[in-house]
């Protein structure tokens, strides 16, 4: 179906994380059990929704399960993992020191001591998912990143923490594994922050978890938007948005044009590849979620992208750089056909754990900053702060706060 651009413009401008109080209900209970019990909560929970035990995979099964993959498919991996490496060695992490006439002022920049790191389980084993997060948080300096994944864990996500260089890995998922790497148990270390996506249990376990330890955000169903022109290849713009749809039935593929011939041919061409895709039926129901879009300019295309804040915005246009300053609102961009989202998905280089729902208005994707922290630094000399103590007083005192206007009065 081809949407007018009014008739989407509303739901975009709403959009937003929603979260279910049922299962915020059962995940509080799991939390509380795992903090208060330890590894008794932690292992009965994973039985009885996982059929096994928490379990801790020793390195040298990583080893082996890379060691066993084809070796086409390790040499992949090593080069996704060399890619990201690369692209985020390039990311600002430096404080710095200044000395001044009166003192020094400092930041001080630090890696977090201990990361956890999710990934999920389910119908198809992430293996860039954990390149995409471990690799970004040990270029940052992380000393430890403890992995947790539903078990059993696929033998291509060992081999791929053996490649990106993890420290430890739990066989645990869900609101558990959440749990148990927020509050510590006996055989689980507690965490400093938790990043990585995971169903709605995860997500609201990191929500209700978050104060106790630093999360990276709250992911919900994977989303792209491709603003296209009549250059555009129906063919490849049908194929770029059923890469997304066949993620889960709550994904959301959007296509917005000016050209509305082109978005008919799109129409006819996802039909078409729809027939022989695996996941066809998933993706159908993905593709009503989303939709076609008639912009009557590529300025209003922008505009729309800008009010959605998609996850995954790809610009299917022939001169796409020039339109680059337009975008206000993305999780990551990505240029031209040649770029496609699905690439950024594996191996092209930033980290795919992007903001969803709307949430890209005001957070970015994952990056070295996410494992880093700030820590001001001031060492006055005595003419400095008595020179700074009268206005500082001043200050306090207009805020009611006589103790400390106090303890500046003694410094001048």
């Amino acid at each position: 179906m081809i949407y007018a651009a009014e008739e989407v413009r509303a739901r975009f401008a709403r959009r937003g994380l929603s979260f279910d109080p049922t299962v915020e209900e059962i995940v509080r209970g799991i939390l509380e059990a795992v903090r208060e019990e330890g590894d008794e909560a932690l292992d009965r929970f994973s039985r009885d929704l996982d059929g096994y035990p928490v379990e801790e995979v020793p390195k040298r099964a990583w080893r082996e399960a890379y060691e066993d993959l084809d070796e086409d498919l390790r040499d992949a991996l090593e080069t996704a993992r060399e890619r990201i490496e690369a692209f985020y060695r390039e990311e600002a992490r430096g404080g710095f020191l200044r000395a001044e006439g009166g003192g020094v002022l400092a930041q001080l920049v630090r890696p977090l001591e201990r990361v956890g790191v999710y990934v999920p389980g389910g119908s198809a084993p992430l293996l860039s998912t954990l390149l995409m997060t471990v690799v970004p948080a040990k270029v940052a300096g992380v000393r430890e990143v403890i992995v947790a994944s539903p078990p059993r864990v696929h033998p291509g996500v060992l081999a791929a923490a053996w490649v990106a260089g993890a420290d430890r890995l739990f066989a645990m998922g869900g609101a558990q594994a959440i749990a148990a790497l927020a509050y510590g148990t006996g055989r689980v270390p507690r965490v400093d922050k938790i990043v990585g996506p995971g169903n709605r249990y995860v997500v609201a376990a990191k929500r209700l978890v978050y104060g106790t330890v630093g999360i990276d955000g709250l992911a919900g169903p994977t989303e792209t938007m491709i603003i296209a022109d009549g250059s555009a290849s129906p063919r490849l713009l049908a194929a770029d948005l059923l890469a997304q749809a066949e993620h889960g039935p709550d994904s959301e593929p959007w296509l917005l044009s000016p050209d509305r011939a082109l978005l008919e041919r799109v129409e006819a061409e996802l039909f078409r590849q729809l027939q022989d895709l695996p996941r066809a039926e998933v993706a159908r129901q993905a593709l009503e979620k989303g939709g076609l879009v008639l912009t009557k300019d590529l300025e209003e295309a922008f505009a729309l992208a800008n009010l959605y804040a998609p996850e995954h915005l790809s610009l299917a246009l022939s001169d796409p750089l020039p339109w680059l300053e337009k975008v206000q609102n993305a999780g990551g961009v990505f240029l031209g056909e040649g770029s496609p989202e699905a690439l950024g998905d594996y191996i092209a280089g930033p980290s795919h754990v992007m903001p969803t729902s709307g949430t890209a208005r005001f957070q970015g994707g994952l990056a070295v900053r996410d494992f880093l922290k700030v820590i001001p630094v001031v060492g006055l000399s005595e003419g400095a702060a008595r020179e700074l103590a009268k206005k500082g007083a001043l200050l306090a005192r207009a805020e009611g706060l006589e103790g400390h206007a106090r303890s500046l009065d003694l410094r001048r």
